[in-house]
């Protein structure tokens, strides 16, 4: 048995906020739906803190509820300069790749 099991309703174990690590990309795969949203708000901001031009939104493919939602903040996001699908290479239409601006 590991330190950290789901619980029998399929929930994650966490009920406490925890921190992870600042990169060019983000994976929400492992975010519930409804926190979507705030994480991405919370990722794009400390992304543009950390200097990225450019990052990686890595939502799935699925139905493209997750798609919306990033996108939506997205366009919501007055330093992000323009996004789009990824490539070949960096997650097809299951990831979107946001440029944000710097500067006045």
């Amino acid at each position: 048995m590991g330190a950290i099991e789901e619980t029998h309703s399929g929930e994650p174990p966490f009920d406490e906020p925890f921190e992870i690590e600042i990169t060019d990309s983000i994976d929400l795969h492992a975010f519930r739906p409804k926190e979507v949203r705030a994480v991405v708000e919370a990722y794009l901001q400390e992304a543009r803190a950390r200097g990225f031009k450019f990052v990686r939104i890595i939502h799935g493919k699925g139905v493209g509820v997750q798609r919306e939602i990033v996108r939506k903040v997205l366009g919501e996001t007055d330093f992000v300069k323009g996004f789009k699908s990824g490539d070949e290479f960096s997650g097809g239409w299951g990831a979107t790749i946001a440029e944000l601006r710097y500067g006045p």
